[in-house]
């Protein structure tokens, strides 16, 4: 081999580990979703002591009413638990695991990344969605959703909660191809009632 080959297979080497440790470094440092832990307890302090929604009727009601830039706060029927909560942000923010298919929730927009400080326009458009008819097919993954998640349903009560994640279930299903192991995976992340992972009323 001549020393021109040989300059010549030298610098392409150079330049593929060159491309690799580019690329890893990008991929270190490639920012990420989850909050700091010093900034999420921050905000489970706010939330937790400034929550401004509640189960009733009347509440879900008045949701349509309220100025989209306003944000729903807050647990419905328990407190928050902080342990629970971040367990929450973390899954809503990176991949969901075998039972998310491999979908990135973050990457969704219409899924709220805290289901304790939801913007009411995002509210509102999900709400819109609970009427939606399905088709039969749709409607098995729907139910499925129904029968296995944690709260068995959107959530503890038929409050605006239960509008709102009923109808990103119904949007999932039909524009994203949703299951219902992942719309139940979903639910099961965004529970707002507060307190652990285990309610059932």
């Amino acid at each position: 081999m001549n020393k021109k080959a040989q300059f010549i297979i030298v610098g392409l080497f150079l330049l593929f580990v060159g491309g690799v440790f580019v690329f890893s470094s990008k991929e270190k440092s490639a920012p990420s979703n989850v909050l700091p832990p010093q900034v999420l307890a921050a905000k489970f302090d706010y939330l937790s002591k400034n929550g401004n929604s509640s189960c009733s009727a009347t509440f879900r009601e008045s949701i349509s009413s309220m100025t989209d830039t306003d944000r729903l706060r807050g647990s419905c029927c328990s407190p928050m638990n902080a342990h629970r909560y971040s367990e929450q942000i973390e899954g809503l923010s990176a991949r969901g695991g075998s039972a998310s298919g491999g979908k990135k929730y973050s990457n969704i927009p219409e899924i709220p990344s805290d289901p304790y400080d939801i913007e009411v326009s995002l509210a509102k458009k999900l709400m819109s969605y609970y009427d939606m008819e399905l088709t039969p097919e749709e409607q098995k993954a729907y139910d499925y959703a129904m029968q296995n998640s944690d709260e068995k349903g959107p959530c503890c009560c038929k409050c605006w909660r239960w509008n709102v994640y009923g109808g990103l279930g119904k949007y999932l299903i039909r524009n994203y191809k949703f299951t219902g192991e992942q719309v139940a995976n979903v639910w099961n992340l965004s529970d707002g009632c507060g307190g652990d992972n285990d309610h059932n009323h």
